[in-house]
């Protein structure tokens, strides 16, 4: 294995590392090392400090880059690289993403590494939660004492910090909010407490559901979206209802949509964008290409897209439309 990693590291280093990296935690798993091991391997070949929390199990390790181990206690940041280590924890990278090919195999390897040492060595993870349970934290009728012995039943600590996510389909969910939310369904979080503030948690990530879009051409934006984030916008729900008629920005929105199917997602990069040079190269467009977008996009809406009151009046529109799709 090591003559095949010199060997690829000759032809793509990318590869040769990342396969150093499968060779070094397949070692890690075979002689059964430790949490501390796992994470001081992840920090030294990623080259930033590692941190591992399982509030769960009570596991908080972290490890710099030159293999000390210093457990800090601020909370991790969410732009940081991380990957969930089932059902509770996560395994943190402390620098920016994107991830690399390297640091995405260290993270893939070391957090098998980190199940398999949890697993071993504090006891297998619970099973599923009961929905019912879920269900009975977020209520906000049901007496305290009766949610608190729910969440100890569910294994959340009653100071937190958790927060409740609503997930399409009608779903709830309570986690703990250092563990990474999944991105697979559309998914509203609401902001992070005690046990005792998990009911308003739930109503916060109901709005925040609302905003959120498929993340296609035909229905662009976020599939996760975090009330805390959403600020005034939030007082936008209550002024749209399943009955509420559209107003006149949404249906020229609606008829620009139909007009070119590329429609959409390019008005959703200029609005979320800082320039239309960025713009253009989200969408990976020649910048007179996405001018001649604009002009027709201009035309059918009825406003001009190129100031600052004709872009925020277009992320409007676009936040209305995703309320009148995800109706309460």
């Amino acid at each position: 294995m090591k003559e095949l990693a010199g060997r690829l590291a000759a032809l793509d280093p990318d590869a040769g590392a990342a396969l150093r990296v499968i060779t070094y935690f397949d070692s890690l798993v075979e002689a059964h090392a430790g949490l501390e091991a796992i994470v001081r391997g992840a920090a030294v070949l990623a080259g930033c400090p590692a941190r591992l929390v399982d509030p769960e199990r009570r596991v908080r390790v972290r490890v710099t880059p030159d293999g000390q181990r210093d457990d800090a206690v601020e909370p991790p940041d969410g732009a940081w690289l991380s990957t969930p280590v089932i059902p509770h924890g996560a395994l943190w990278l402390e620098r920016a993403g994107p991830a690399g090919p390297v640091d995405a195999m260290v993270l893939e390897r070391a957090a098998a590494a980190a199940r398999d040492a949890l697993d071993r060595t504090r006891g297998r993870a619970p099973a599923p939660r009961d929905p019912a349970l879920v269900e009975l934290l977020c209520d906000p009728a049901a007496p305290e004492p009766a949610r608190l012995a729910a969440a100890h039943k569910l294994g959340l600590p009653a100071g937190g910090p958790v927060h409740a996510l609503a997930v399409e389909g009608g779903l709830a969910s309570v986690q703990l909010a250092v563990t990474p939310v999944a991105g697979g369904r559309r998914t509203g979080v609401g902001p992070a407490g005690a046990v005792a503030d998990l009911p308003r948690s739930w109503a916060a990530a109901r709005t925040a559901l609302r905003f959120t879009a498929e993340g296609t051409a035909q229905d662009p934006g976020p599939r996760v979206v975090y009330a805390d984030e959403l600020g005034g916008l939030a007082a936008l729900a209550t002024a749209v209802g399943p009955g509420t008629p559209p107003v006149p920005d949404v249906l020229a929105l609606e008829r620009a949509a139909s007009a070119a199917p590329w429609m959409l997602a390019t008005l959703h990069a200029v609005a979320t964008t800082p320039s239309l040079r960025t713009a253009a190269g989200t969408l990976t467009l020649h910048h007179s290409t996405l001018q001649d977008r604009l002009a027709h996009a201009e035309r059918l809406l009825g406003w001009g897209l190129r100031d600052a009151p004709g872009k925020l009046r277009l992320q409007l529109a676009l936040a209305l439309r995703r309320l009148h799709r995800n109706p309460a």
